[in-house]
């Protein structure tokens, strides 16, 4: 089969490989129908996680068709369309069972590794380095899906690829920032990064009610797709996000803050993004927190900090005194993606949201090398990737 390999910082090929097979019984095999390009993506291409190892399969977000099942699968069967989470989980640990699905205890053969990293490892993820387990990725034509019971979801007729796609990773990755920092009606919301999983915390925020919301990002054209959803922007090439918080808020500054961008964000402080890329460089700090920084000392306190945006390691210069002075609370972690997946598809089917509407570009999995390079270099233009099959 066909699919996209990672061969090196910066590079990512389209090659022939091995075709997937049942493996164990809770085992699917899904041909794929769309696949597409995450920003957590890019922190692999860009050399940030390491594990990545030459010729893996690469691809979190896709969906597809059954064509061939374990002898454990009870809930699906052949022919069936799905979707998958981009987490794997086994439905029985202690955290399954709270619908903690991202911190499965069983599904990272590698949690030794990211035990001495973390003290304690969360769950296997699709084409996410041998860090999470090795598993292959979607961004090919077929993929084994583990634990099928547990993760898919199936498709009502009637409904494209394109308005559920993202329900396997950055809809309810946009959903769970803003609700599990308890985002309701009256709250000021300001989101720092408005690629993909910024725009589904916009959406999301005003379907729980949500005031205001802000996006703050340093591309025009994503400012514009911000506007559209509703929010108020704020262009941090031209603008300081302080001063244009407490201006915009008459001083109150917003409650919720929402760090959309994770460890290759850029500042607004040449000194700042200088000092930082240095000390990346010479590996004194593995993540770039200019947005986190950011989003503590523009939190009014008493607030609360949410941090969808993927870290990986240490990060210098953290405002540890801001957010314990001010009183803030903080989330962050991988998505639950499984527990969002289906309130989600009845917001789609109610109409209430369009997912669709993000998608900049569309292509076949021969375009994913261009498609790879073009978003990580034009980010204004280059929104959202969607290979289909």
């Amino acid at each position: 089969m066909r699919a996209i390999t990672f061969q090196g910082t910066g590079k990512v090929q389209v090659d022939n490989v091995d075709d997937p097979t049942i493996e164990d019984q809770g085992d699917v095999v899904l041909k794929v129908s769309s696949t597409a390009i995450c920003g957590s993506d890019l922190h692999l291409y860009d050399g940030f996680i390491p594990e990545m190892r030459k010729g893996d399969i690469l691809g979190h977000e896709f969906m597809g068709e059954i064509v061939a099942t374990g002898p454990g699968v009870t809930k699906f069967r052949t022919g069936d369309r799905v979707l998958v989470p981009f987490n794997i989980a086994c439905g029985h640990c202690a955290f399954c069972r709270v619908d903690a699905f991202s911190l499965c205890d069983n599904t990272n053969p590698d949690h030794e590794k990211v035990e001495a990293l973390y003290g304690q490892s969360g769950g296997g993820m699709f084409g996410y380095s041998h860090l999470f387990g090795g598993y292959a990725g979607g961004q090919a034509e077929y993929v084994r899906v583990p634990h099928a019971d547990v993760g898919l979801v199936g498709v009502p007729e009637g409904l494209p690829d394109e308005k559920v796609l993202f329900l396997t990773d950055i809809f309810p990755t946009g959903y769970q920032a803003v609700e599990q920092v308890g985002t309701g009606p009256g709250d000021l919301v300001a989101i720092w990064g408005a690629g993909p999983v910024g725009l589904f915390a916009i959406m999301s925020a005003f379907l729980l009610g949500a005031e205001r919301v802000f996006a703050l990002d340093f591309e025009e054209g994503r400012l514009d797709l911000a506007r559209k959803a509703g929010a108020e922007t704020i262009n941090l090439s031209k603008e300081d996000s302080y001063e244009r918080l407490m201006d915009l808020t008459s001083g109150k500054l917003p409650n919720r803050c929402i760090d959309a961008v994770g460890l290759e964000a850029h500042g607004a402080s040449v000194i700042g993004n200088i000092y930082d890329k240095a000390r990346n460089a010479l590996m004194l700090e593995t993540d770039r927190p200019n947005a986190l920084r950011a989003a503590i000392m523009c939190c009014r306190k008493g607030g609360a900090v949410s941090i969808p945006g993927v870290y990986a390691g240490v990060a210098d210069k953290f405002p540890i005194g801001a957010a314990f002075g001010k009183g803030l609370m903080m989330r962050g972690g991988q998505t639950h993606t499984r527990a969002y997946m289906e309130r989600l598809l009845k917001r789609i089917e109610a109409g209430e949201i369009d997912p669709s509407t993000i998608i900049s570009h569309r292509g076949t999995l021969e375009d994913g090398p261009e498609f790879y390079d073009r978003f990580r270099n034009d980010r204004s233009e280059y929104i959202k990737c969607v290979m289909t099959l």
